[in-house]
């Protein structure tokens, strides 16, 4: 019998201060099996034609597209959040990606967040597409801590249908992912791989050089018939070099490949 498993992609962000251009070339060299578009790295990360073009020309698919709701990307396709949705699901089915990936509104977004949790669900029945709600973290200087997302960082105890894992910010958060995959079951519907220290600052280190359960995260979800994507969203901007970043990212991708199996099988 066959057993799906997950597909591996790598983040176009991962290979910032790079392009998107070279998020997609390396992925294709390095032997990835998808892309995920950062919305808003460069000119090229906000044009689905040319998102397409590179898609094409690589001979790799789009699994995913992050929306521009960082904090360094609240202008990317104009101030309205809701309108940065909807241009992340047109350019998701324009690319033929099944999943936007997007981040809780921020504590100052009042309005945003007031109809957050319906507007999503309202979102994904006009697109027929997965609107992925990633889980972010408190942020904390010293001793002080700020909840600087609404409804909460946790997207775990809200009624989202689905939710994107990202082990980074589990580590600053200080949340165990490995509770949090259990819990959440089936919702689970995307995953970003990456490690951290429990730092305030958001690491994205190679999996496997932080103190995050990444192995045991993906034993578990893939024991548990995880079998949508994992993407790797490590931060490769302290790299000496390009041979050191590439370096990085195929570590990743070995790291992931070797854990997202089932528990019984050969290392």
């Amino acid at each position: 019998m066959t057993v799906a498993t997950p597909r591996i992609g790598l983040s176009t962000s991962s290979t910032y201060p790079g392009t998107t251009a070279t998020g997609f070339e390396a992925a294709a060299r390095l032997g990835y099996e998808g892309v995920e578009v950062m919305v808003g790295i460069d000119d090229i990360s906000t044009d689905s034609a040319a998102c397409r073009s590179l898609s094409e020309f690589h001979e790799i698919p789009v699994v995913s597209v992050h929306a521009p709701t960082l904090l360094l990307t609240q202008r990317v396709w104009g101030s309205d959040p809701w309108g940065k949705l909807h241009r992340s699901a047109e350019m998701a089915a324009e690319l033929g990606a099944g999943t936007v990936v997007v981040h809780p509104p921020f504590r100052w977004q009042r309005e945003y967040a007031k109809g957050f949790v319906e507007g999503i669900a309202a979102l994904e029945r006009e697109y027929g597409l997965v609107y992925a709600v990633e889980n972010m973290y408190p942020w904390r200087t010293g001793k002080r801590e700020f909840h600087a997302y609404l409804p909460d960082w946790n997207p775990v105890d809200e009624d989202y249908a689905h939710v994107t894992l990202d082990l980074s910010h589990s580590a600053t958060a200080k949340d165990d992912p490995v509770a949090m995959a259990r819990e959440l079951g089936d919702r689970l519907a995307h995953v970003h791989i990456a490690d951290g220290l429990g730092s305030p600052k958001d690491e994205h280190l190679v999996p496997g050089r932080g103190s995050q359960p990444c192995a045991e995260f993906l034993r578990t979800i893939v024991d548990a018939g995880y079998a949508r994507d994992i993407v790797v969203e490590i931060n490769t901007r302290k790299a000496v070099d390009q041979g050191a970043r590439e370096a990085d990212l195929r570590e990743a991708l070995a790291f992931t490949r070797r854990f997202a199996v089932p528990s019984g099988a050969p290392d």
